[in-house]
């Protein structure tokens, strides 16, 4: 999905580049729903291993069990990438919008 958002917004980056605009912006309105949908189930997933990986350190406090730190670290490894796949496709959904904009600007 990341390679995928990277190369159209990439493609559309040269088009607005070479004044020869041929996206529809319907066309690019549903790639951004597509990928809010996308955003968001990311957000969501990143959200409850968050609260897993809080949890999973809050137990080892308590409860000073190793099965609880393994988890914890487990649960870390995820969450760190889930943080960065999300920031990115924060940011290039925001570009995908200034990019949306300025195509339709160009076709009125």
């Amino acid at each position: 999905m990341k390679k995928k958002l990277g190369v159209y917004i990439q493609e559309l980056e040269e088009e607005i580049k070479s004044k020869k605009i041929e996206s529809n912006p319907e066309d690019v309105f549903k790639w951004i729903q597509f990928y809010q949908h996308e955003r968001l189930i990311h957000l969501i997933v990143t959200f409850f291993v968050g609260i897993g990986c809080i949890l999973f350190l809050l137990g080892t406090l308590a409860f000073e069990m190793i099965t609880l730190l393994l988890l914890f670290l487990l649960t870390l490894c995820l969450f760190i990438p889930y943080i960065f796949y999300y920031y990115y496709l924060e940011n290039n959904l925001q570009k995908l919008y200034d990019i949306y904009f300025e195509i339709k600007k160009a076709n009125k």
